[in-house]
């Protein structure tokens, strides 16, 4: 069995890596904040090291989910030996579960090819449920051999995974993934708010769309939770401008117009200003109720 190490501990990291000690892999695990090990430690099988060298030189495969393009370059590049590419052994494979910018991929992949290792860009969609439920679905770009030779490892916290072509693609995909999120959340949120001031029953309106054409796996999974104008549910609006930013600079360069997530990201900067940086990505209803 492989090693496989793992690096970012957060809501999705740790239930991802626990997963795979669940399946008998052999897992290593580093997390920037000690004490996010030690609580993964007291719950599943696996090594803790404090450095991410002594991880790096130990493992075959080392995955990532951390928090943007800088933290993934310092993790992988480091300074004075610290990172993983001057520990990494010939063959590493590097998984990167971040989102990012497809460029900060198409260069960790270049950088790590010099050193004989490979880079695959794997953002996820899910969620923490889906993280904790291991039923992910990932969008993957780099090299088919080592995307092959990760199967395993993906089938332990995911419900799909599909190549979708070279360095970058995965995180392209995800781009897409972001951009049509943002305009069903919008448009849920419009929709609710609308039956609240036609005053109508919601439930009772949420329950008959459900099951029409206007259903989506956000209407089913949050219109209860944002009528109880209840926001905690994983992935912060913080996480999200930060998505809906990479997307429309990505935009900007290949000429795509995203004119409707434009104009959503701004509407997430109103929910940063009413103190809503950490809700989840459904409390633009919340917006629309403060005006």
């Amino acid at each position: 069995m492989r090693k496989i190490g793992f690096i970012g501990l957060g809501i999705m990291g740790a239930p991802m890596a626990g997963h795979l000690s669940k399946k008998g892999f052999h897992v290593s695990v580093y997390n920037r904040s000690h004490k996010k090990s030690i609580s993964w430690k007291s719950q599943y099988n696996g090594i803790v090291y404090d450095s991410i060298a002594e991880l790096t030189a130990s493992s075959d495969v080392i995955i990532l989910c951390v928090g943007n393009d800088a933290d993934v370059r310092d993790i992988i590049i480091g300074n004075n030996n610290s990172g993983i590419i001057d520990n990494a052994k010939s063959g590493l494979i590097v998984i990167d579960h971040t989102t990012t910018s497809a460029n900060l991929s198409k260069e960790m992949n270049t950088a790590l090819l010099l050193k004989d290792c490979y880079f695959i860009d794997a953002p996820v969609s899910g969620g923490q449920s889906g993280a904790e439920g291991g039923n992910l679905s990932i969008m993957v770009g780099g090299d088919a051999r080592a995307y092959d030779d990760s199967k395993d490892i993906f089938n332990s916290y995911s419900k799909f995974h599909k190549l979708m072509g070279s360095s970058g693609s995965g995180q392209l995909t995800k781009m897409v993934n972001q951009i049509c999120i943002a305009g069903l959340i919008q448009a849920l949120a419009e929709g609710m708010n609308f039956s609240e001031k036609a005053g109508l029953n919601t439930s009772d309106v949420m329950e008959v769309i459900t099951k029409g054409a206007a259903q989506s796996w956000q209407m089913e999974n949050r219109w209860k939770t944002m009528l109880a104008d209840e926001y905690d549910h994983g992935f912060a609006v913080d996480l999200m401008r930060k998505d809906l930013n990479i997307a429309s600079e990505e935009a900007i360069k290949i000429g795509a117009d995203i004119e409707i997530t434009n104009l959503v990201n701004r509407f997430y900067k109103d929910v940063q200003d009413l103190g809503g940086n950490r809700l989840d990505t459904s409390s633009l209803l919340r917006r629309l109720k403060e005006k």
